[in-house]
């Protein structure tokens, strides 16, 4: 989500202790061997078990953890950290930990972040704008309302889970934001407007293509925010680095390659969202009436 990513650990399985502390020296009990928890770092390297680790990420249960309990799982890691944990402490609780402050806390700063910004509050927070997106015979206004809120509520989250070892300016982050807007905005009511004046559509039809809409605009709006939040990098490269993580340079084809793939992932991920239930809903009414 976040244009540095979601702010959960994306490193391979060696790499996963420093995201929680920080690069640094390692101390205490390896996590990593602790017994039955070990495949669920070794996992990590692959599809299925990334896949795992992001729906840790996006858990809406850890909206729910109370300020007592942060501070808790926050000690235990660190307990783990310098080598003091008391005996007794399973390998579970310390994932458990992992967990809690992942989903509260930004790791760069280590300042909580506000509920509805959280990765994890990102599908409770979103679903009421993505239904408001998909509403039938939508007016003008409420055309313009839904998307603006939609793109505000992204812009928030990107800008709440944003990499901050590098300080950008808030500039780039409005310039994201006003750009995801216009876009958005443009093409859905661009997109209404055309389908109203299409005169050979009948009314089933106009209201099913209607229903397609928010889909480009969204994808639009986001592809617009990638290019506008990390067109630098096309014009200065980014790192590159060996097997063996050792920086070898700075490579303008590997921004480009970067950036035209992360364009294409925010184009697909909002599809089953925004394509999937127009399409179950036209089946589901040709049940309910068929020709």
């Amino acid at each position: 989500m976040g244009e540095g990513g979601p702010e959960g650990c994306e490193q391979s399985a060696v790499e996963l202790e420093p995201c929680l502390w920080g690069a640094g020296p390692r101390g205490g009990t390896d996590l990593h061997s602790r017994g039955p928890q070990q495949g669920r770092v070794a996992v990590v390297t692959s599809f299925y078990g990334r896949f795992r680790h992001f729906l840790d990420i996006i858990d809406p249960r850890t909206l729910f953890v109370t300020e007592r309990r942060l501070r808790e799982a926050v000690q235990l890691l660190e307990d783990y950290k310098h080598g003091t944990l008391h005996p007794g402490v399973t390998n579970e609780q310390l994932w458990s930990a992992q967990k809690i402050k992942q989903a509260i806390l930004h790791p760069d700063t280590n300042e909580k972040i506000f509920m509805p910004f959280r990765m994890s509050g990102y599908i409770p927070f979103g679903t009421p704008i993505v239904v408001g997106l998909l509403l039938p015979n939508q007016t003008l206004a409420s055309t313009v309302f839904w998307q603006w809120l939609n793109q505000s509520h992204n812009a928030c989250v990107n800008y709440a889970n944003r990499n901050a070892t590098k300080p950008s300016p808030v500039s780039k982050f409005i310039q994201g934001y006003l750009g995801a807007v216009i876009s958005a905005v443009s093409i859905a009511v661009g997109l209404n407007v055309l389908v109203q004046k299409a005169n050979k559509f009948t009314p089933a039809t106009r209201l099913l293509v209607q229903r397609f809409v928010p889909f480009p605009a969204v994808a639009s709006a986001n592809i617009c925010n990638v290019v506008l939040m990390r067109y630098g990098e096309l014009e200065e490269g980014i790192d590159v680095l060996d097997g063996d993580g050792n920086l070898v340079g700075s490579s303008k084809i590997a921004a480009r390659h970067a950036l035209l793939e992360t364009a294409l992932t925010r184009v697909i991920l909002p599809m089953p969202i925004l394509v999937l239930p127009p399409i179950v809903m036209s089946m589901l009414e040709k049940l309910k009436h068929p020709s």
